[in-house]
C-alpha cells in the first residue's frame, strides 16, 4: 500500500510587528534630531518672512494699487497691466536684451569656471597653484560697486584700455556710450569677478574622481588629453548638469544691481532689461500694479525655463534636481 508524503511548503509566518503610526515616527526624530531641527528653524524663518511672505503681495499685479486703500482695498483691473506690457514700446527690447545678455552669460561665463578648473587640476606645482587659486578668488569679494567703478575707470576715453588701444590703433573709445559695447563689458567684468570662485564647486567635484582611473588609464598608455575626455569630464558631469540647471532657471533673471550702475540712456537700446524696466516704472514711475506686473511675468518664463530643463536633463542622463 502506497502511502503519499505530504510536503507543507507554507512559509513561515514571521512574527508580528506592531506598526508604528506617523505621528510617533515624527516625534521620535524630533527627539533624537532636536539640536539640527534647532539650528534650521532660522533658516526657515528666513525663507518664510522674506521669501514666500511677499509673495502675497503679488496680487497688485491684477490691481490698481493704491497706499492709501491697501491690497486688499484696491480695483481690480485683470490682465490689463500684462495687455498694457506687451503692446508697449519697451517689451520688445527688454525681453531681448534680457535674454540676449543671459543667453551670452551661459555660451561664456558658465564654462570659464570648468575651463579654469580643468587647467588648475593639470597643474603639478602646489604653489602655483594656490596662488592662482587666491588671484582668481579675489574679485569675488570685491563689491559689485566697487567694480561697476573699476569698469566705468578702465574704459573712459583717458582710462587704462583707452591707452592701450590708442598705443596700438591711435584710436580713443568711449566704451560705455556704445550700445554695441554695452554687453561685451558686462559679460567680461562678469566673468573676471566671478570665474575664480565659481571654480570651488568643480575643484571640488575633481577633488572626488578616483585617483585609481588614473592610474589604470596611465598604465594602459592614456595621455592627460584622453584621461581629461574620459575620467575628468565624466566625472564632474553631475555637477555641470545641476549648476547648467540652476542657469537655465536664472536666464531670464539679469540682476538690475549691475545695469543700472552701467547703463545709460544712450545704450538702453542694448542695456535696458526687465529688471530695470521694473526699477524705473516701480520706484521712480510709482507705478506699483504695472511693475509688479511685468515681474511676475518674467519668474514665470524662469520658473518654465528651470521645469523643461530639469526634464530634459532627467530624461537624457538621469540627472536632475528633482
Amino acid at each position: 500500500m502506497k502511502t503519499s508524503a505530504t510536503t507543507d511548503t507554507t512559509l513561515p509566518v514571521p512574527l508580528s510587528v506592531p506598526k508604528k503610526t506617523r505621528l510617533y515616527r515624527i516625534s521620535r526624530d524630533l527627539r533624537m534630531n532636536k539640536y539640527l531641527y534647532i539650528m534650521i528653524i532660522p533658516v526657515m524663518a528666513y525663507y518664510f518672512i522674506f521669501e514666500y511672505g511677499p509673495m502675497y503681495g503679488v496680487i497688485i499685479a491684477f490691481k490698481n494699487f493704491s497706499p492709501m486703500k491697501g491690497i486688499l482695498g484696491s480695483d481690480w483691473v485683470g490682465l490689463q497691466f500684462f495687455r498694457d506690457f506687451f503692446t508697449s514700446m519697451y517689451a520688445w527690447r527688454t525681453i531681448k536684451n534680457t535674454f540676449l545678455i543671459s543667453l551670452y552669460s551661459l555660451l561664456f561665463s558658465f564654462p570659464a569656471p570648468i575651463i579654469l578648473a580643468l587647467l588648475l587640476n593639470e597643474v603639478k606645482n602646489r604653489l602655483f597653484k594656490r596662488t592662482v587659486q587666491t588671484i582668481s578668488y579675489m574679485p569675488h569679494f570685491i563689491s559689485l560697486i566697487v567694480v561697476c567703478g573699476l569698469v566705468v575707470d578702465f574704459t573712459q576715453k583717458n582710462g587704462l584700455i583707452n591707452d592701450i588701444l590708442y598705443f596700438f590703433t591711435g584710436e580713443r573709445i568711449l566704451f560705455l556710450q556704445k550700445p554695441e559695447w554695452y554687453r561685451t563689458i558686462h559679460i567680461a567684468s562678469g566673468i573676471w569677478q566671478q570665474v575664480g570662485w565659481s571654480s570651488i564647486l568643480y575643484l571640488a567635484a575633481l577633488a572626488g574622481i578616483d585617483t585609481e582611473q588614473y592610474e589604470a588609464a596611465n598604465m594602459d598608455g592614456a595621455n592627460r588629453w584622453q584621461q581629461m575626455l574620459h575620467i575628468t569630464l565624466p566625472g564632474i558631469t553631475p555637477t555641470i548638469v545641476i549648476l547648467f540647471i540652476l542657469n537655465i532657471g536664472q536666464m531670464m533673471n539679469v540682476g538690475y544691481e549691475k545695469v543700472l550702475l552701467l547703463y545709460n540712456p544712450l545704450t538702453y537700446s542694448t542695456a535696458d532689461v526687465i529688471s530695470t524696466y521694473v526699477y524705473r516704472a516701480g520706484l521712480q514711475n510709482f507705478n506699483y500694479g504695472y511693475s509688479t506686473a511685468v515681474g511676475l511675468f518674467n519668474a514665470l518664463i524662469n520658473l518654465t525655463l528651470i521645469i523643461s530643463a530639469n526634464y530634459l536633463s532627467r530624461k537624457v542622463n538621469d540627472t536632475s534636481l528633482w
